[in-house]
């Protein structure tokens, strides 16, 4: 398996990740005992090898990436977040099938950069309890 396609990032990294990075950007919100996260993972690793030209793929272990997890509003997994210029602009949450991840894909590299024009952004971080 080719998981070097793929970043294992954590909180500890990803600030630098995102504010680095040129590419669109897919991540997947894990957590290692999550029987959905084991299903779609092949088809997550299938397309990070089939259109890492275009975008840049990233895995999160929400035990090892909590804070970042919690910013970005994730309450369960798998959690896809699609992030174009560093800012979120959609996401795809549970067991999905491996077809509507990849048109997830597609129109992000189709119409990232569009959406991000015309998306009011959001505050890094969103709790109920502030």
């Amino acid at each position: 398996m080719y998981e070097d396609a793929v970043i294992e990032a954590t909180d500890e990294n990803w600030d630098e990740l995102i504010a680095n990075e040129e590419k669109p950007m897919v991540v997947m919100f894990y957590l290692p005992a999550c029987a959905y996260c084991k299903e779609i993972e092949p088809y997550f690793m299938e397309y990070s090898r089939e259109f890492s030209d275009s975008a840049t793929f990233v895995k999160m272990n929400g035990l090892l990436s909590g804070r970042t997890a919690m910013r970005y509003g994730v309450k369960s997994t798998p959690t896809f977040k699609f992030f174009c210029r560093g800012k979120p602009i959609k996401e795809e949450v549970g067991m999905i099938y491996p077809s509507i991840l990849r048109k997830s894909i597609e129109e992000l590299l189709r119409h990232g950069d569009e959406c991000v024009l015309h998306t009011t952004p959001l505050p890094d971080e969103i709790s109920p309890y502030e």
